[in-house]
């Protein structure tokens, strides 16, 4: 279970998160919302330490997440498989090697300077591939890729990392409706198989409601929201997105990124 506990982070005189409590069990999907600014971003950095928090703290299965240093803070974060809306692939290499660059958190400094990789760390990544329906082009430079293309890798180097969390920032925001489906279709489908914690930053309402079990929305760095879809009304939007915004600026919100009917990914 991941708990945390009046989270802090500030920015100069602005809070970016601000006194942030929740606990979300193992295996959960959670949607977090809100408007831009809200801290979404903020509070995904902070839970896999790539951003030190102002005060507060965070537990996972009962360690002290914010105390962690050296080696034991390195495989915290290689614990935390980070996808963001950039996909941060190395164009230039090939797929098969972006994914492996997953595994360089276990690895010592001279087998990471390497690329020292294991045949069993190359099986692992070509199953993760398969599984994302992307084998034949293991071999394939990244940058040929397209958009959700690379997104599925970004995907598959997080799950070679053996995650005990998955943190998605954004992760369809730059996709075609198409692509869009196919990479939450693929969160999904690894949220459910291998019971991992899943939190996804998200910019459509309709997205979070259709495949998250719980959503919480975010305003100005704190919770205004905490449940399940259906008790995302419209009374919960407008404290989210601001009176203002009730009407069209919600209505463009929900459907602003229409995605096909739910599908599931075929696994190896």
């Amino acid at each position: 279970m991941l708990v945390v506990n009046d989270l802090r982070k500030t920015f100069g005189r602005r809070a970016a998160v601000d006194s942030l409590s929740l606990s979300i069990p193992t295996g959960q999907m959670v949607g977090v919302i809100g408007r831009s600014g809200a801290g979404k971003s903020t509070f995904l950095r902070l839970i896999n330490r790539l951003i030190e928090p102002t005060g507060g703290s965070i537990a996972f299965d009962g360690t002290d997440v914010t105390r962690l240093t050296g080696r034991d803070l390195r495989l915290w974060r290689a614990s935390c498989g980070m996808i963001f809306q950039q996909f941060n692939l190395i164009e230039r290499m090939d797929v098969l090697t972006n994914v492996l660059v997953g595994r360089l958190a276990h690895h010592g400094f001279g087998s990471s300077m390497a690329r020292a990789f294991s045949a069993a760390e190359r099986a692992t990544a070509i199953r993760a591939l398969d599984r994302l329906d992307l084998a034949p082009q293991a071999l394939q430079r990244a940058g040929t890729l397209s958009g959700g293309q690379q997104q599925r890798v970004a995907i598959a180097r997080a799950l070679v990392q053996s995650p005990r969390l998955l943190l998605a920032d954004e992760p369809i925001a730059s996709l075609d409706p198409a692509n869009a489906a196919r990479v939450m279709d693929a969160l999904r489908l690894i949220n459910r198989e291998d019971g991992i914690t899943v939190i996804v930053n998200l910019h459509t309402i309709d997205t979070a409601r259709r495949y998250c079990d719980r959503i919480v929305a975010m305003r100005d760095g704190r919770i205004q929201f905490d449940g399940a879809p259906d008790g995302l009304t419209g009374a919960v939007l407008a404290d989210t997105y601001g009176d203002s915004a009730v009407g069209g600026a919600i209505d463009e919100a929900i459907t602003s990124t229409e995605l096909p009917p739910v599908r599931q990914l075929e696994t190896a």
